[in-house]
């Protein structure tokens, strides 16, 4: 565990290709916020604003190695030339940090030539791919309406004839929380062995994000009651959600521990073993995860990129001293003074912690407002759990692997409605 005069570090999600996206998916929070940045704009990183980022985040991050994730839109939009350029500006810091890329794509622009490079530079890639074609294609569709599910697939196989290291991130929209098995079955049969489960929690914006152009709704306030707008239909039913872990979760602990890695659920045993949290959603506090657009302006987060919400540009503006804006600003320790009392009171707190807090719009059984509306989903699926936890926590303090977790379950996989 990290001692109190270890470093913290923070971490930079670019976009250097802002929105824009070949794509148009109908979950997408981010493509409406071209609607913030002008009909004309150029949505693609300069070479100057590229070398202020590369510079200014190496040199200002005060642990050892220094992670670049490149996001979007659709990143590789911006061609492999961008790219060749990213590494060139990365290479004087070689010597002083451990520096890695990752990339986020929806798979279908890939080539052989983007595959070669990927491997060559060791980018570690993440694919959004929902699960099989009926799922994936039900939101996942291009500008012309079609389905990307072939060409997304075409990608990811690309990926894996190049020896390229990826994982996949599979939204959960709520139809898709109804079939499991469809999902987890989906991705074993294509050899995936590292998946993301990302849950799609969405309002509709309001009164005042309607003349700004956005159809969603921003980050609820803490410690404030919430505006009542409509969930997104989309939008993951909180229940059905826990259900839909809970029914992978039973598969997966009695057959594939060890063999595949589900992200959602190496954060629990994480948790359960007293680690701090490697992703910010269930991290005690927040602020330290920003994203920095095309134009080099920061925001707190991804889901915070209003105009509120900005903490400078990379052209003027020290990151370090952007982090500090943002633990300032309403995030950090006040993700965690703000929660409710249903929330401190929980019996999964320490797994949990509240959620992100873009989605603590729900009312608590006492009338409090900043309840995660996903409460109920996770709550079910971490009392669920709790034996797992604690029979692979007792596995690793004797030095034997999780995966021997797999032995005491000798019954069959049943799962009934609703548990």
């Amino acid at each position: 565990m990290r001692s109190d005069n270890t470093p913290q570090g923070f971490h930079v999600v670019a976009k250097p290709i802002g929105p824009a996206c070949n794509l148009n998916c109908e979950y997408c929070f981010y493509l409406e916020k071209q609607a913030l940045f002008g009909p004309h704009e150029n949505y693609r990183m300069s070479d100057d604003v590229l070398r202020a980022f590369i510079a200014g985040y190496i040199t200002s991050q005060p642990t050892p190695a220094v992670e670049f994730v490149w996001q979007g839109g659709e990143p590789v939009l911006l061609g492999l030339d961008f790219f060749r350029r990213v590494v060139e500006l990365q290479k004087p810091f070689s010597g002083t940090k451990t520096i890695t890329n990752s990339l986020q794509t929806n798979g279908t622009l890939l080539s052989d030539e983007w595959c070669a490079f990927l491997r060559k530079h060791n980018f570690l890639v993440g694919v959004s791919i929902d699960g099989p074609k009926e799922i994936h294609d039900r939101y996942r569709k291009d500008r012309k309406g079609k389905g990307s599910f072939d060409r997304a697939m075409t990608g990811l196989k690309l990926l894996q004839k190049h020896g390229v290291e990826y994982n996949v991130l599979a939204v959960v929209a709520r139809e898709t929380a109804r079939a499991p098995f469809e999902v987890y079955n989906f991705f074993e049969g294509e050899g995936i062995e590292f998946v993301q489960f990302s849950p799609v929690v969405e309002r509709l914006s309001g009164p005042e994000g309607r003349r700004m152009g956005l159809k969603l709704a921003g980050p609820a306030p803490l410690n404030k009651a919430t505006e009542e707008v409509e969930a997104a239909p989309w939008s993951v039913i909180p229940g059905e959600y826990g259900d839909f872990l809970i029914a992978i979760y039973e598969k997966w602990v009695r057959r594939d521990v060890g063999r595949v890695f589900i992200m959602n659920f190496e954060w629990a045993l994480n948790a359960w073993i007293g680690n701090p949290s490697p992703v910010c959603v269930h991290a005690g506090q927040c602020g330290r995860s920003l994203v920095i657009e095309h134009s080099g302006d920061v925001y707190a987060c991804d889901h915070c990129v209003y105009p509120e919400y900005r903490l400078g540009n990379v052209a003027t503006d020290r990151l370090s001293a952007m982090v500090e804006r943002s633990l300032e600003s309403g995030f950090g320790i006040a993700k965690e003074t703000a929660l409710p009392r249903w929330c401190r009171e929980c019996d999964v707190l320490a797994a949990c912690r509240g959620g992100c807090p873009k989605h603590r719009f729900a009312t608590t059984w006492y009338g409090e407002s900043g309840l995660h509306y996903l409460c109920e989903g996770y709550k079910k699926f971490f009392l669920h759990i709790r034996k797992y936890l604690r029979a692979m926590a007792t596995l690793l303090e004797n030095g034997l692997p999780a995966s021997r977790v797999m032995e005491a379950i000798k019954g069959p996989l049943v799962i009934r409605p609703g548990t």
